[in-house]
């Protein structure tokens, strides 16, 4: 990817799934370090640590799965609560006449992050975009800031090999 930067063919770089030690370690080799890390970020995975390692690196972060990854359940098993479900978010969009995808999605751009949620639904392409012309106010961002349990909802266990470069999910996520 340094090649690719370096002979004009890329602006900038970034990795995936990256941690914070990662990132450090990554700091002694680079000679381009990555512009972006995008992992899963939601209120029930604020990975606030993360945030603010990145931030003092330079490196911006992105969220995919900001809401929460609500149909893939049966296909990474997980079982943890839907994010979009929560009593927090769906109290706080229907209080602003949004809806709940909407809410996660701005939480995601006020905390400076930006968010890739997927839809292949033309109506909720249209409304995931619409986060631009309001706000969430201290109350409501703090309250979509405390939401719990935090887990991540792609666990990761498929990437995890007993000969691989990740044997564990501490491994993985350097938990």
């Amino acid at each position: 990817m340094e090649a690719l930067h370096a002979a004009g063919k890329a602006r900038s770089i970034g990795v995936s799934n990256w941690s914070a030690k990662k990132l450090a370690a990554m700091l002694a080799h680079a000679r381009v370090f990555p512009a972006v890390n995008q992992v899963e970020l939601h209120p029930r995975l604020r990975q606030d640590d993360l945030l603010a390692a990145c931030s003092e690196l330079g490196t911006h972060l992105t969220a995919y799965s900001p809401l929460g990854s609500p149909d893939s359940a049966p296909m990474i098993d997980h079982a943890g609560a839907s994010v979009m479900a929560s009593d927090v978010v769906v109290r706080i969009a229907a209080g602003l006449g949004k809806t709940p995808a909407q809410v996660l999605i701005r939480w995601a751009v006020q905390r400076g992050t930006s968010a890739v949620p997927k839809s292949a639904t033309p109506s909720r392409i249209e409304a995931n975009l619409d986060v631009f012309s309001w706000t969430l106010n201290d109350e409501q961002m703090a309250e979509l800031s405390t939401i719990g349990p935090q887990e991540r909802m792609l666990h990761g266990k498929f990437w995890c090999k007993e000969d691989g470069p990740y044997r564990t999910l501490a491994d993985l996520w350097d938990d």
